[in-house]
Formats: C-alpha cells, structure tokens, sequence
C-alpha cells in the first residue's frame, strides 16, 4: 500500500526506547550495593556476570531503595554472590518519563522482569 505523502507517523515510543537503550549502554557498569545510586526516580539493570538478568523501574520509590532491596535478596540466595552482581541505571525525574522508558527496559529484558539466572537456586 502507497503511503500518502502527507501522512507522518511519529514514533514516540521507538524513539524513547532507543535513546533509552543508548544512554543506559553508556552508563558505568557499577558494582551493586546499597548506595551505588542517589534516591532518585528512573530505571536499571541488573547484571549477573556481566549478563542481563533484570530490568525495573523506580517509580513509587527511588533507585538506591529498589538497588539495596534487591542486594538484599541477592546476598540471602545460594550459588549467587553479590561481588557477580553490577548494575546501571538512568535518573529520569518525571514520572511520564519513566513510565514510557519502561517499555524500554521491558525491550531490553523481553522475557519479563525476572530472567532464570542459570544454576542459581532461588530461596
């Protein structure tokens, strides 16, 4: 089908999802502990390994409290330790903003929040 000429399509979502994409790349990969992020909203990754392993979002809380919880859980799990754990993570202040980057990290982790953590025995 011919597209008509006067017709624009723009595609805000893909647009958000690849500059999210692109500034969370170029991000520090920093090792995961309580106060590796300021108490701000947005989103992170977590890396097992250097591997992604989780994608989220900080929305009704801030980073540095979803980044301790998770260390937290981390450090009560077998065959996983924190010192394999690293993250990065974007300060986005609006709430629209992270709201739309998380279809962004939803693309970076398709399989849902969660990914199984290979050989990782979960509590």
């Amino acid at each position: 089908m011919e597209q008509n000429p006067q017709e624009f399509i723009f595609e805000i979502d893909v647009a958000i999802r690849m500059q999210v994409i692109e500034k969370l790349e170029a991000s520090p990969e920093l090792p995961l502990s309580e106060h590796v992020a300021p108490p701000r909203k947005g989103v992170y990754v977590l890396y097992w390994r250097h591997e992604i392993v989780y994608a989220g979002k900080a929305l009704d809380t801030t980073r540095r409290r979803r980044l301790s919880e998770h260390g937290r859980k981390i450090a009560g799990r077998q065959n996983i330790f924190l010192d394999d754990m690293t993250c990065r993570f974007l300060i986005i202040e609006s709430d629209w903003f992270v709201r739309a980057a998380e279809d962004a990290i939803e693309f970076i982790s398709p399989s849902g929040p969660l990914l199984l953590w290979p050989g990782v025995t979960l509590p």
